[in-house]
């Protein structure tokens, strides 16, 4: 199998070649006759390959092919359905490092293709489809204008008088986001807006915030929002550098669309590592909770499910269905600006829960898969599990895009919670 939970990921040159996305490319015009196809990268020196042998594989197979250049993963996902295309697809690694890279396969309506799809496009990849006539490939980088135009409409209000800080994490969004803010009156500082693919998620981004969150604090901004690679998750930092991940972002946004009878049934997506309190709280605030598996694709589908208008990762992915159909830091980012204006209150203001500390750790390993089969561990995650119940949870999982597992406890005590975790880090060790 070569999709995980979110596209096709692995390191350039090894595990991810030219070869498989000519392969990919070509195997889209084989279940759509001369489809026409979108697409887009971050800014990995990979990319430029990556994306022109998909694109070559299309255009053999009788496809079309619209190159946009470099464009957060939203942005594809909007432009495919906005512009009518037959599948968007974006050259990106999210939040891996630059020697990785991905592909993500977006269908006709914007959505990222499902389990059943990804598994049926595979049988394709062995073949070497040449259609009686070749495509055409054309780059117009004036959509990037539709995508920004977007963006700007979903927001009910200008933030003149904001001062914003922005870490696009020196990727999809470098360009994009600080153009957005400032077309909308908000002053931005910008971290990590560079094209400079060699250093994306590189220390810097929604993965490593205390830069961020020192910068907002020293020029005393409203607040700071640091994006990763493609741009489709956010994390918040508010002016006393105090972060909010993805939970709290996702919480703030539910209880504030509630009061606006925005969310529809008063349910939101969340998914099994979403913390206990946010369950809890918003509970509290008479809203339902559903979890999924980890992955946003997951999210996704089961908002599609139940029709519902708001989904999310503690990653910082959230799904706001009314104006995107996958997860948008920049859109994000945008409405949680929209609700401090206004509202006239902080972040921390609006976010009211009570967390339950929550330990998490990721490994690097070898065969994550011998690991999550080792009996041994499964004996420990079962022995915890009982011994912390029902206050507690313990969660240990592959990852879909690397080579690790993460580890996940939930406990009253974080103290207690960092001693399980220690204990089965020191056990997946010696596996």
């Amino acid at each position: 199998m070569y999709f995980g939970t979110d596209g096709i990921r692995g390191e350039y040159g090894k595990t991810l070649t030219c070869d498989l996305a000519f392969s990919v490319g070509n195997a889209l015009s084989q279940i759509k006759t001369n489809p026409r196809v979108v697409i887009g990268h971050d800014t990995r020196c990979s990319a430029d390959a990556l994306m022109l042998s998909v694109a070559a594989g299309v255009v053999q197979g009788g496809g079309s092919v619209t190159s946009v250049g470099i464009i957060p993963t939203a942005g594809i996902s909007y432009l495919t359905e906005s512009e009518k295309f037959d599948f968007g697809v974006i050259i990106t690694a999210s939040h891996n490092p630059a020697n990785y890279n991905g592909i993500k396969i977006f269908d006709h309506t914007g959505r990222k293709l499902g389990d059943s799809v990804e598994n049926f496009l595979e049988e394709f990849f062995k073949n070497n489809y040449i259609a009686d006539s070749c495509g055409n490939f054309v780059e117009i980088l004036a959509l990037h204008k539709k995508y920004a135009g977007h963006l700007r409409s979903s927001v009910g209000c200008r933030l003149d008088g904001m001062t914003i800080c922005l870490d696009a994490s020196n990727g999809a969004a470098y360009k994009m986001a600080p153009m957005v803010f400032q077309s909308l009156g908000a002053k931005v500082v910008k971290l990590s807006c560079k094209h400079n693919g060699r250093k994306i998620n590189d220390r810097c981004g929604c993965l490593f915030v205390e830069n961020l969150a020192s910068k907002v604090v020293k020029l005393k901004a409203d607040i700071g929002f640091a994006y990763d690679g493609d741009s489709d998750r956010v994390i918040a930092v508010d002016g006393n550098g105090k972060v909010f991940d993805g939970d709290k972002l996702l919480y703030i946004l539910a209880t504030q669309m509630r009061n606006r009878e925005l969310l529809f049934a008063n349910t939101v997506v969340g998914t099994s590592h979403t913390n206990s309190g946010i369950m809890v709280g918003l509970n509290r605030h008479k809203i339902n909770l559903i979890r999924t598996d980890i992955g946003d694709k997951y999210v996704i589908e089961a908002m599609e499910k139940m029709n519902l208008t708001l989904g999310g990762e503690q990653s910082g992915h959230i799904i706001i269905k009314s104006h995107a159909q996958t997860g948008d830091g920049i859109l994000t980012s945008l409405k949680i600006c929209e609700i401090i204006k206004n509202t006239g209150k902080s972040l921390e203001e609006l976010f009211d829960a009570q967390l339950v500390p929550q330990c998490n750790l990721s490994l690097s390993v070898k065969d994550k898969i011998k690991v999550m089969n080792n009996e041994e561990l499964c004996k420990l995650i079962t022995k915890i599990s009982n011994e912390i119940a029902p206050a507690g949870r313990v969660m240990l999982r592959a990852s879909g895009t690397e080579d690790k597992v993460r580890i996940m406890v939930e406990h009253p005590n974080k103290d207690e919670a960092e001693k399980f975790v220690e204990q089965i880090k020191i056990l997946i060790e010696k596996v």
